[in-house]
């Protein structure tokens, strides 16, 4: 008996109505594990989540998917300072004759405006400005404030020389601020928007899945896994009652009762009735570094029945071995090791591949005749 056999015999407790032996310790013992199990995979999806929603609130994905409307009463430059994302109507634009050029087409068409007695330049899109309109009565847009950057200072520079001014002239005259519809609406800002809110919604998602699989151990999916063999809550009772009943062998993390397989370790937890188990091997990895080997590990790989398979990596060799000999003793149906004997074996016991070797079959009769 190792040292973990005795643990469990040392906390029997006789159940006097039945008379046999029960661990107090491993009642719903399954279940339990399964709530820790999921308690665990549920702090990386709900960090990300707080990550992102507070990303969101500081930075200017909220403004951008929930822009304001501009303000016409207040300068761009007081507005800028608390939204930099807006709806903006404007009034009377005037193209400037220059657009921005990005790799080998026109991102945009510079036209300028008057907003709060500031003229202000405005970058609009192909397709709201067609292709460059010389004036632009009304139109709305959503665009982003931004700050003049080098090429609306090389803008300005060229307006100066269109209009014989000089560039002290036409930045007095000229806000420093610049509104870009193209900002709201380029590739790489959707791209990263659609990146936020899809990651975002996937880890709400696992939230409160993993939430549900909490509050009732009983709808998680080790358990809805067992309906392909059955009445899943009836296995599942049958489970916790022969694994309360001290298992026929364990490990740290395996253990065997009269009926079933049952894995519960820090990768997840696993049952599956041992009838419907059809193939069990080890595999080992060797773990190393450059020129440098670490160890080796092992993993127990288990087929059963209803295309189910079960990983239990990191375990003693001895304690696979012990795990193997075991179950192909309970059940002599077990194809025990890895070959490709077996692996075919499999596949025509899971019917896997069949309507594509049908397929090949009639193509090839096909061709004969």
């Amino acid at each position: 008996m190792n040292e973990f056999e005795n643990k469990i015999a040392d906390e029997e407790i006789v159940d006097t109505e039945g008379g046999t032996n029960v661990s107090e310790k491993y009642k719903d013992y399954i279940k339990t594990n399964i709530v820790k199990c999921y308690k665990r995979k549920i702090i990386a999806p709900f960090i990300y989540l707080v990550f992102i929603i507070v990303l969101s609130l500081i930075s200017p994905i909220y403004s951008l998917i929930n822009p304001a409307d501009l303000d016409p009463a207040k300068s761009i430059k007081e507005q800028y300072s608390y939204n930099k994302y807006v709806n903006a109507t404007l009034n009377d634009l005037y193209f400037t004759g220059y657009t921005e050029e990005w790799l080998t087409g026109t991102k945009g068409y510079y036209y300028y405006t008057t907003i709060n007695n500031d003229c202000v330049i405005v970058l609009l899109t192909p397709s709201t400005c067609r292709q460059g309109d010389s004036v632009i009565d009304t139109v709305t847009i959503k665009g982003k404030i931004s700050k003049n950057s080098k090429t609306e200072t090389e803008l300005l520079s060229k307006l100066a020389n269109d209009l014989s001014w000089n560039e002290e002239g036409i930045t007095s005259t000229i806000s420093n601020y610049n509104i870009s519809e193209p900002a709201t609406t380029g590739f790489l800002t959707w791209l990263l928007l659609i990146l936020a809110i899809g990651s975002a919604v996937v880890s709400l998602f696992f939230v409160l899945l993993y939430g549900v699989f909490i509050l009732n151990p009983r709808i998680s999916t080790p358990v809805l896994r067992l309906k392909a063999y059955g009445n899943s809550n009836e296995l599942l009772d049958l489970a916790e009652k022969e694994i309360a009943l001290l298992p026929q062998l364990a490990t740290e993390d395996m253990f065997i009762t009269e009926h079933f397989f049952i894995e519960i370790s820090s990768y997840g937890i696993a049952l599956v009735p041992i009838k419907e188990i059809i193939w069990i091997y080890q595999y080992s990895t060797l773990h190393k570094f450059l020129w440098h080997h670490f160890k080796i590990s092992y993993t127990l790989h288990i087929t059963a029945n209803k295309r189910q398979y079960i990983k239990c990596p990191k375990n003693e060799k001895s304690d696979i071995n012990g795990v193997i000999d075991y179950l192909a003793e309970a059940n002599h149906n077990i194809l025990v090791g890895f070959s490709e004997e077996n692996r075919i074996q499999v596949e025509k016991i899971q019917g896997e591949f069949i309507p594509i070797r049908k397929l090949l079959q009639y193509l090839s009769s096909r061709v004969k005749k």
